[in-house]
């Protein structure tokens, strides 16, 4: 897919500095899936991250946003989710999130039948909650309304969630990295 340089860019490029950005995310140590690591260097992480990393998670819901970025209207959103969550005596959906510098993509990790596949340039903002420190939150814009969505999901670690979201901040960045060096040729 071509992508015009405007505003989509510029967006990813945001979405990808305010997640680096943040103070609250420890950049080593991270648990993910069964005992791996990720690796204390970004640089060791762009081959797998190119094929795609995988986190299970527990999908909680989504919730309309009126903003597509910004951590006050993350964490609304994401209270919003838990305390529907909680209130429903459902169980939860386990999917299979791969992230990747395409996006994410999601799996039913019972069925193995595929979710939903978001492109990274429809994501404008992701964050592991303050409060709800287990929770992986992103806001993306849904393909078919347009409408801006907040996606939450239960982590079993709060590492896991945070590596949820360091993942996605480095696909950004290879993302951009990518469609730089497509475009400099130009």
């Amino acid at each position: 897919a071509r992508l015009d340089p405007g505003s989509g860019m510029e967006a990813l490029r945001a979405a990808g500095r305010a997640v680096l950005r943040s103070p609250r995310l420890a950049r080593h140590g991270l648990g993910l899936r069964r005992r791996r690591k990720l690796p204390e260097s970004w640089a060791d992480m762009q081959e797998p991250l190119l094929e795609g990393m995988c986190f299970t998670l527990k999908y909680l819901g989504m919730t309309l946003v009126e903003k597509p970025k910004g951590e006050d209207m993350a964490a609304a959103a994401i209270r919003r989710i838990v305390a529907t969550a909680r209130v429903g005596a459902r169980k939860f959906q386990k999917v299979i999130l791969t992230v990747s510098p395409r996006g994410i993509s999601l799996q039913d990790a019972d069925t193995k039948e595929m979710v939903e596949n978001i492109s990274i340039y429809r994501i404008s903002y992701c964050t592991t909650d303050k409060l709800q420190n287990k929770v992986f939150a992103y806001v993306a814009q849904s393909q078919e309304s347009g409408a801006l969505e907040c996606h939450a999901f239960l982590s079993p670690k709060k590492k896991i969630a945070q590596a949820v979201t360091l993942t996605v901040a480095q696909a950004f960045q290879m993302a951009l990295d990518l469609w730089e060096a497509a475009h400099a040729g130009r």
